[in-house]
């Protein structure tokens, strides 16, 4: 859930610890500074008065040093941090119950004792599937994070490990190559392990602004912002449902051979070994370096088959980057973009309706979804209850066996050549909808986001599509959208994309420009270009009420060349605000947008939604 509608949820005191963190991190000057102080500056009584929105928008301006703050709490090495936050980032435990909570602490805190058991059993043992040169690491390892922790007690000081030991034991763990589980267990059998009461853990958690905890609802709350900061801290490129996606594309050998580099028991089935990877936290970027090629490849040979992961298994075409790191960020890139994405790929009646269905012919599945995100739930194929834990119609899909998707597509008429998944998608997506929830991609010319949310365009249709979706929400704004009138007006060097004919001979000149750039910073040749249109008016013995650019974004510079220029009444207005009044306006009381609320020269979004509610 986002944070702005956890945020919507709770009470003042409930929102109180994460409010006072930001509040300090502002008065330590922080890089983005300047646009926390524009946000603030409408507020007289500072960040507490702040709404929800804006609350939102400060914390990803102060992301970065958030992160550093939490990395701070991390150096107490006692504090369980470590287990508690591998909790709740993973996919379906960012809304829990306090005692749904309890049981999920209370079982890990057990699993770790046992595994810690079988991992010292493991290093004694001669027969262990260990190999040599794995059990010389961690006992590398082992000694000295024992040295670390232990070498206070010789001065008479209180076991602990400090912060620059702490960072050379995080360097050698990284060069050993040991995962996060790995690293976790041989902490735990140095480190003291106690059970926590949960009310204190929830305490903790909530004090240091990682969780909100409702008292109305006895709810745990994780904000989608903040399980990606989590992650990031934890060294966990990608969220374990693509890292899933990923790892269900590659062979049965190459699962082994990851499987036996990291200790997994090869016995277990295919898939509970690649589940057992995940839950190990092996690292993305070092499974795609090394761990997934037989030990002779070149590096050609990698990067063709990483190559051809993303284009035949992800159907990501086009991968960026000419080394394999950089092919490795662009897909780490690729996936949080996807995660970011607020759009669900089919319609929300279509999701409904491919889990209904779902359900009918896999009956089994619900356990399956209840059991595989520890939902607390019964019933748990419900689109709105699955959006709620940023689940989408793909990520559900995924953990379908192939037998199992063979089956669906049968029984209910799905198209059975090539990508399954895609097909499923593709039968119970609404177009038009889905063009409109994309409305932002489309300005954005985001052809992997578009392509990974069900709609299949050609890059040369962008700009035309983009026009055409703006033309119809200016319609279902109330506007007399004049393509009649247009089309006289137009001639072979002057072009109007959009007239809104607003009656009188008064007109609205609508111009739509989509970028793959970020901040559209081209306004020499658009200001040329819209005065051209104004002239082409006013020689018609028209009035120019307004001209409004609609774009992906503006740079900086071009806000500022546009304020300076006194020829035209021109307004800037980016898809996600054009498509946000919108959504606002369908459930107004207005018949007809008011364009005089077009007034600013980058139009303010919030004043014009609270103008709408009123």
């Amino acid at each position: 859930m986002k944070l702005e509608n956890i945020l919507d949820k709770l009470g003042s005191i409930e929102k109180n610890s994460f409010i006072k963190i930001i509040d300090n991190i502002i008065t330590k000057n922080p890089k983005n500074g300047k646009e926390i102080d524009e946000i603030l500056s409408a507020s007289d009584k500072g960040l507490k008065s702040v709404d929800n929105q804006n609350i939102s928008k400060i914390f990803a301006l102060t992301a970065d040093e958030f992160q550093e703050y939490i990395k701070c709490e991390f150096q107490e090495i006692t504090s369980q941090l470590d287990i508690l936050i591998d909790i709740i980032i993973r996919d379906g435990n960012c809304i829990m119950k306090q005692d749904w909570f309890s049981r999920l602490y209370d079982s890990e805190i057990k699993t770790l004792k046992t595994r810690i058991k079988g991992l010292n059993t493991n290093f004694e043992d001669d027969k262990s599937e260990l190999s040599e040169v794995r059990k010389r690491d961690y006992k590398i390892y082992k000694s000295c994070l024992n040295t670390a922790y232990k070498n206070d007690i010789e001065n008479n000081r209180d076991a602990k490990v400090t912060s620059d030991e702490l960072s050379i034991i995080l360097t050698l763990s990284k060069q050993l190559g040991l995962s996060q589980e790995e690293v976790k267990l041989i902490n735990y059998s140095i480190l003291p392990i106690v059970t926590i009461d949960i009310q204190e853990v929830i305490k903790g958690l909530k004090n240091i602004g990682v969780i909100f905890y409702s008292n109305k609802e006895n709810t745990i709350y994780v904000a989608d912002e903040m399980v990606r900061m989590l992650r990031k801290i934890r060294k966990k490129e990608i969220a374990e449902k693509f890292y899933r996606r990923t790892l269900k594309l590659l062979r049965e050998p190459i699962i082994n051979q990851i499987a036996r580099e990291h200790n997994i028991d090869r016995k277990l089935s295919y898939a509970q070994k690649i589940e057992e990877i995940i839950k190990e936290g092996v690292s993305f970027t070092s499974l795609l370096l090394d761990d997934i090629y037989k030990n002779d490849s070149t590096l050609t040979e990698k990067k063709k088959t990483l190559n051809e992961l993303c284009e035949k298994g992800l159907n990501i075409s086009n991968l960026k980057g000419s080394t394999l790191d950089d092919k490795i960020s662009s897909l780490i890139e690729h996936f949080e973009n996807v995660e970011r994405d607020e759009k669900v790929g089919i319609s929300l009646d279509g999701y409904d309706k491919m889990l209904a269905e779902l359900n009918l012919s896999l009956p089994k599945l619900n356990k399956q979804i209840k059991d595989q995100f520890q939902f607390q739930d019964e019933f748990v194929l419900k689109a709105d209850f699955l959006l709620d834990y940023n689940m989408k119609p793909r990520d559900i899909l995924d953990l379908i066996v192939k037998t199992d998707l063979t089956n669906f597509i049968k029984d209910n008429g799905i198209k059975q050549r090539g990508d399954y998944i895609l097909n499923i998608i593709e039968h119970y997506k609404d177009v038009e909808n889905l063009y409109f929830e994309n409305f932002e991609n489309v300005a954005y010319r985001n052809l992997n986001l578009l392509k990974e949310n069900g709609i299949m365009v050609k890059e040369s249709e962008l700009g035309i599509k983009f026009e055409e979706l703006t033309k119809v929400i200016f319609k279902g704004l109330g506007f007399n959208v004049d393509d009649a009138f247009r089309n006289n007006l137009n001639t072979k060097k002057d072009m109007i994309d959009i007239l809104l004919n607003l009656g009188n001979n008064e007109v609205i000149i609508v111009e739509c420009k989509t970028s793959k750039e970020k901040g559209y910073n081209k306004f020499s040749s658009v200001s040329r270009q819209l005065k051209s249109y104004q002239n082409l008016g006013l020689k018609n013995d028209l009035r120019i009420v307004k001209v409004l650019l609609v774009a992906p974004e503006f740079s900086d510079d071009f806000i500022t060349d546009c304020e300076m220029d006194t020829e035209m009444n021109l307004s800037l207005i980016t898809a996600a605000t054009l498509s946000n009044i919108s959504e606002a306006f369908k459930t107004s009381k207005f018949k007809e947008f008011p364009h005089v609320l077009f007034r600013d020269i980058v139009i303010n979004e919030e004043r014009i939604l609270k103008a709408l509610s009123k």
